[in-house]
């Protein structure tokens, strides 16, 4: 496809999950508390998206990722939580 095309195709879907992330920032930034991980690998991978790089997919990726290249003994939650939490 040509850019023109995939802006016609996409350029809507892509606004409006532009906006729904805005509004999920403001969420956050009203509620009390201080941003935990998550937020702040969140917020790495939004600046990932204003960079020239032409692997913006695979950076986001690796913002939420556990960089370890070592197995943990034992698993310390049940559940995923999005994002890497670092050294505990």
């Amino acid at each position: 496809m040509t850019r023109q095309q995939t802006l016609d195709l996409y350029f809507m879907d892509a606004r409006w999950k532009l906006i729904d992330l805005a509004a999920f920032i403001d969420r956050v930034e009203r509620a009390e508390g201080e941003d935990d991980f998550r937020m702040k690998a969140f917020r790495t991978a939004l600046m990932e998206l204003s960079k020239g790089n032409r692997e913006k997919a695979k950076q986001v990726l690796l913002a939420f990722s556990d960089p370890t290249t070592e197995p943990i003994p034992t698993a310390t939650t049940k559940a995923a939580c999005g994002a890497w939490p670092g050294a505990q």
